[in-house]
This record gives C-alpha cells, sequence and structure tokens, in this order.
C-alpha cells in the first residue's frame, strides 16, 4: 500500500494506460479521481477492496474544466498528492495532408493539455509532503517517424515542458517527471498491431521481442509516484523494453 492516504488524479483514466495506471494506485491505496470526457466501461477493479474512487468528466482542451477537476478532487478528500497528465490523441499523417483541425487538436489535447493540468494542481500538490506531477511522452517523442508530425511535436514538446516544470517546482515539494512509453500492448498501440502493414515495419524493433503490458507503465507510474522517487526529477523514464530504433 504505498500510496496509502494519497489522492491522485488520472486524466486520461478510463481506458488504455490512463486505466492501468489509475488501477494500480488503487490496489496501492490511493484514492483516485478517474478523468476522462466520457465514463466509458470504466468501474472500481473488483479485486480491490474498500477503494475510494470516482469518475469525473474533464475536456483537458479547456482551463476551467481541469480547475473545477482538481478542485473537486480537493473538495471530496482535502488534499491532492499526484497527478497523471495521461489524456492524449493520435491524428497521423503526413505534412501535406495533415488538416490544420486535427493539428490544432492533437497540439491542444497533449500539449496544452498538459499545462492546464499542471497550472491548476500546482497550488494543490505544493501544499502536500510529496507532491508528484507525471506527464505522458511517447517514444515518438525523441525519435520520428513519417507521418507522426503533430504526435510527435506534442510530445518533444511534453518533455521539454516537464524538465522546465521540475526546475519551477524543485523548491516547492514536488516534482515533475515524465513517462515515455514503447510499443504497448493498449490503447494506441493496439490500433498499431492491428495494421499489417505499418506493423511489419516496426515490429523488428521490439529488442525485448514482445509488446509492452500497460501494467508495466503503470509500475513505473507508480515508482514515480511514491517515496522510491523522492530524489528523481526532470527525469523522462523510457519504458520501451530496449527499443532499437
Amino acid at each position: 500500500m504505498r500510496l496509502e492516504g494519497r489522492t491522485a488524479v488520472v486524466t486520461g483514466g478510463t481506458r488504455g494506460l490512463g486505466r492501468a495506471i489509475a488501477d494500480t494506485f488503487l490496489r496501492e491505496g490511493a484514492r483516485v479521481v478517474v478523468a476522462s470526457r466520457t465514463p466509458g466501461n470504466w468501474s472500481i477493479p473488483k479485486d480491490v477492496c474498500g477503494a475510494e474512487a470516482f469518475f469525473h468528466s474533464v475536456d483537458v482542451c479547456d482551463s476551467d474544466s481541469v480547475r473545477h477537476l482538481m478542485d473537486v478532487a480537493v473538495d471530496r478528500w482535502g488534499s491532492l498528492d499526484i497527478v497523471v497528465a495521461n489524456a492524449g490523441v493520435s491524428r497521423p499523417g503526413t505534412v501535406d495532408n495533415l488538416s490544420p483541425e486535427h493539428w490544432n487538436e492533437v497540439l491542444n489535447t497533449n500539449a496544452t493539455g498538459v499545462f492546464h493540468c499542471a497550472q491548476a494542481a500546482i497550488p494543490y500538490l505544493s501544499a502536500s509532503d510529496s507532491g508528484r506531477l507525471i506527464t505522458m511522452s511517447s517514444v515518438l517523442g525523441s525519435r520520428y517517424a513519417p507521418g507522426a508530425s503533430a504526435y510527435g511535436a506534442s510530445k518533444a514538446a511534453v518533455e521539454a515542458f516537464t524538465r522546465i516544470l521540475a526546475l519551477e517546482l524543485a523548491s516547492q515539494n514536488t516534482t515533475v517527471n515524465c513517462l515515455a512509453p514503447g510499443f504497448i500492448d493498449e490503447g494506441m498501440g493496439v490500433h498499431l498491431r492491428g495494421n499489417t502493414a505499418v506493423w511489419e515495419k516496426y515490429r523488428p524493433k521490439l529488442a525485448s521481442k514482445r509488446m509492452g503490458q500497460g501494467e508495466e507503465v503503470a509500475s513505473a507510474a507508480l515508482f514515480l509516484a511514491g517515496d522510491e522517487s523522492s530524489y528523481v526529477n526532470g527525469a523522462v523514464l523510457e519504458v520501451n523494453g530496449g527499443l532499437l530504433w
């Protein structure tokens, strides 16, 4: 129960990696606000007894919506200790074919959404004895692939933002770190594996000879959320099985 007594908010928490992280936090004793635009089929895991968790609707592109989310968590449980800014979208397309609407959607969700989460959470995290802000990047934040201009740019921005914010909050009892998953058999990774032509190009890059599991990314998030990472700040932790590129 490494997170017992702590309150966490996980955006994009109803499915994919966000759900895996939220479920892991619950199993480790945290109180969790699972946030997303819609609840989907989210529910408290059946193997977690006495879990304190609820769903709250949020649009990370809307600063007022995000601020209300953080306020709700504190109003419910009195504090906010951990925020995982996980919500994200992908709109593949080469630069000559990508619509401005899709470009803006990806940047607004993946990068500006993280900014909104951080800005709204800072006062509460700074009041915690162990504030933790965890952002989410991707292998495509530091490695490049045709058709991933919007997504790659958004994740590179998240990594730079994480390092800068870590410096700004270092004196406020808050660490800021980033997870950069590789090919994970959850969410977007499932769609990648389902595209035979694209998957055959990227499958040989798996040094570990397999996709990662959502629980493996969640375990890394747990490390960054807990006491064990108290001296880790401004890091981009790659969770990719030794990816070849």
